[in-house]
């Protein structure tokens, strides 16, 4: 970002830092044990990793807490139930000020193992708890009638995701709703995949899950054609490379990445996701709201796990806007 952007930027960020719409977020909450290897393993080997460290985690989560440090409030479903896993991320949750508005039993929440390689990369390996066992009688009171509401893609395509698709199907027509797909997208069912690619849903995609619906090479074309069908929002991440949005004829762009030193790519989707909720609901323009997504995720990955989202003066300071 030039300076004059970052300028222009930085004024509109002090003068019309007010929330205009509310925020709902619909996932997960679950324990990240962060371990450092040299290599993933092949089928039947074995390789010696380090833990590094247990974080906060789960995708609805980790937007959670970059929201609440970019000074947003969010309603926050997310199933915390009974057990080791539970008691500790409510511990944990407390620490940092976040609460879920969602209050359910019957099981423990999951956790996840993810083995950051030398590179940053990292892959997960996940074990499912209460947070993907929806339950109709948990939404029933919970149902937005405007603003913006963030799905994850990981509830959607578990077992019980039929009831977070029956519950998105029937918000009204003035709730914009956010689906961020997630790395499991390749096992979703292609009527399932059809059923949230419609009018009205903003859909945020990393290069990774742009190719598996069909993208090529050609962002910019396939983005158009995702917003023929929604008529909404469209990004697709590409690392270094930066984030592309369409919103539209006059509006879409390339937005460069931040250059960093990363430190691992945990929670680097749901860290940008963040970035561009707290733009939306602050009623910035896209362009603006990719500006502080790529800033907020780029201040992300220079640091260690997914809980670690930045403020707007952690931003400002250390020169990611």
């Amino acid at each position: 970002m030039n300076n004059q952007h970052r300028d222009m930027l930085k004024t509109l960020m002090q003068e019309n830092w007010h929330q205009q719409c509310p925020v709902t977020l619909v996932g997960a909450a679950i324990m990240d044990m962060v371990a450092h290897a040299d290599a993933l393993p092949e089928r039947g080997g074995d390789v010696a990793a380090s833990v590094k460290g247990f974080h906060l985690g789960g995708c609805a989560l980790n937007i959670a807490l970059g929201l609440k440090q970019l000074g947003i409030k969010s309603s926050n479903l997310l199933p915390i139930g009974e057990g080791m896993w539970s008691n500790r991320l409510r511990e944990e949750m407390a620490k940092r000020g976040i609460e879920s508005d969602l209050s359910v039993s019957g099981g423990d929440n999951g956790w996840c193992l993810a083995l950051v390689e030398p590179d940053g990369e990292r892959t997960f390996i996940s074990i499912d708890g209460i947070e993907n066992e929806w339950q109709p009688e948990w939404l029933v009171q919970s149902t937005p009638q405007t603003g913006l509401v963030y799905v994850s893609g990981y509830q959607l395509g578990a077992k019980k995701g039929g009831v977070l698709v029956e519950w998105l199907q029937q918000l009204p027509a003035a709730v914009r709703v956010v689906v961020d797909f997630g790395p499991r997208l390749d096992t979703m069912s292609p009527e399932l995949i059809n059923a949230l690619i419609r009018p009205g849903v903003i859909l945020t995609l990393n290069q990774r899950e742009a190719n598996l619906l069909g993208m090529h090479d050609d962002v910019e074309a396939f983005s158009q054609q995702l917003h023929e069908k929604t008529q909404e929002l469209v990004v697709i991440r590409c690392g270094e490379k930066g984030s592309y949005y369409y919103g539209g004829e006059q509006d879409h762009s390339w937005i460069a990445a931040k250059k960093v030193q990363m430190v691992d790519s945990i929670g680097a989707g749901d860290s940008h996701c963040a970035g561009l909720l707290a733009g939306l609901s602050l009623g910035l323009s896209h362009w603006q709201s990719m500006m502080l997504a790529n800033s907020v995720a780029g201040y992300v990955v220079s640091q260690a796990g997914g809980d670690c989202a930045p403020t707007i003066a952690q931003l400002f300071e250390k020169d990611f806007l």
